[in-house]
């Protein structure tokens, strides 16, 4: 095993495997995140390959398939010989655990199955004989260590996690893996020898998101600029059709999840569900259910609760910055070519997926937020919020409702110098705190938080509205 500070970021996982690994009992962990997100690297690299059994699923395969991919992994990787192919999934997993039981030399027998979803195929025995490999053999012993992983989040959860039959609460242990924050951002750039300075670091955040995979393209030696050209918009480029391996390599009916995140990215500050249903077509019940828990289980969308906590105003909102850039700038975009996003920059489309994004990277680092405004131990709720007086009306994205009796509102600015606020925008700042703390009949103290690159300038609109100030380097701080 790999010392945690050899690996970038994931200080918390590594810290989760290195107790599950000192176990004295046999462990069956489960890891999930959305693809690209660097599971299988995690393992691989902590465990430095060094595995008594690692195998991993085929895509788009059937049964036949999986278990003749099995079959070339065991006579690979064991001295047994058997003289026929597997006929199902149980006589494949006693051939496991005759190859665990020959393995006389490490301590910790570490199995590590890759992409277990595409492992059960229509009409297969698979999670059958799982299970029985897990409760009638593994469980028994004490020196087993079985890590399963999967991209389709929503099937690692319902399907396992969650099982209801043979493997119920058979799980020990869960780790979710999520996209990179911007402190483990910034030590990957660092560690490709980029000259980013962090303004750099948030504009590359924002078209890539955390996804390492995307991360470990970047070229330390273009600017974050010529490196969303190089990415997005030169002939060829690596990201410039990743939209459709994407959602298709995670769901069966991608077409409907295509369709609830095109939807959304249509309106940056997010859509209640009645309002999913009217723009996409897609009528209420099971099925949006499960997609909206499926998009949002693995990151794609996020949701928040309203002030109310009634359901029917529950905020849905694209959360995943890829696909947001893709709808924003390269669906239907036939542009191609030297400064195609150079060219973009001085397009109000730009600026407002600028604003909007940057909006998003606050949100998805509220506990950085707390952090600087000292209420990191305070017990809080996060919300957006919509509504108006009379013919008024206004929304905030985000706002934080502390329990001691003080909401937080937050507005969100990027720009490449300190913020000004002036005359106009100061009137519009006043006009929605006095429109929401007229429609919530809120007795609590409203607060103004600005969140800014570089802070904001101190002039009088400024000295009577904001009670608090967040810079860009505060979300570096975890």
């Amino acid at each position: 095993m790999k010392k945690i500070s050899e690996i970038i970021g994931r200080k918390k996982e590594q810290e989760k495997l290195q107790r599950i690994v000192e176990s004295k009992k046999s462990e069956f962990l489960a890891l999930y995140g959305r693809r690209r997100v660097g599971k299988t690297f995690l393992i691989k690299e902590y465990f430095s390959q060094k595995f008594a059994f690692h195998m991993t699923g085929l895509a788009n395969a059937d049964t036949h398939q999986q278990l003749f991919n099995f079959d070339t992994e065991i006579s690979r990787q064991s001295p047994l010989f058997f003289e026929s192919p597997s006929k199902n999934w149980l006589i494949a997993f006693q051939r496991l655990i005759s190859h665990i039981e020959s393995n006389t030399h490490q301590e910790k027998k570490i199995i590590f199955i890759d992409e277990l979803p595409w492992f059960d195929t229509v009409g297969s025995d698979f999670m059958m004989g799982l299970e029985h490999f897990w409760n009638s053999w593994a469980t028994n012993r004490k020196d087993i260590l079985l890590i399963v992983c999967g991209s389709a989040a929503s099937w690692m959860i319902n399907e396992l996690i969650n099982n209801t039959g043979g493997l119920h609460n058979r799980i020990t242990q869960k780790i979710k893996i999520s996209p990179f924050n911007l402190q483990e951002t910034e030590e990957m750039l660092l560690a490709k020898n980029g000259v980013f300075d962090r303004y750099q670091i948030v504009q590359l955040y924002m078209a890539l998101g955390g996804i390492p995979y995307y991360l470990e393209a970047v070229q330390p030696h273009l600017s974050a600029t010529q490196n969303i050209q190089e990415l997005f918009f030169e002939t060829g480029s690596l990201l410039r059709n990743e939209f459709f391996n994407l959602y298709r390599s995670l769901y069966r009916k991608h077409e409907i999840y295509e369709k609830i995140v095109e939807v959304l990215s249509t309106k940056t500050t997010g859509m209640q569900r009645n309002e999913i249903i009217q723009h996409s077509g897609i009528a209420s019940g099971g099925t949006l259910t499960k997609v909206l828990s499926d998009l949002k289980e693995s990151g794609f969308i996020s949701s928040y609760h309203s002030l109310d906590d009634k359901l029917k105003n529950i905020t849905y909102r694209l959360s995943d910055y890829y696909t947001n850039f893709y709808f924003k700038f390269l669906k239907g975009n036939k542009l191609l070519g030297q400064n195609t996003w150079l060219n973009m920059i001085d397009n109000p489309a730009h600026s407002d997926w600028q604003g909007f994004t940057f909006e998003q990277v606050c949100i998805d680092h509220i506990n950085s937020i707390k952090k600087a405004l000292g209420i990191s131990g305070v017990q809080s709720q996060n919300h957006s919020w919509r509504g108006g007086i009379e013919e008024k009306s206004a929304q905030i994205d985000l706002l934080i409702d502390v329990r001691d009796q003080v909401i937080n509102l937050y507005e969100c600015k990027f720009s490449l110098d300190t913020f000004t606020i002036d005359k106009l925008y100061s009137e519009k700042l006043r006009s929605k705190m006095t429109i929401f703390k007229s429609a919530t009949n809120t007795k609590k103290a409203v607060y103004l938080t600005m969140i800014t690159s570089y802070g904001v300038d101190k002039n009088k609109y400024a000295n009577q509205l904001v009670q608090n100030e967040v810079t860009m380097d505060n979300l570096f701080e975890e």
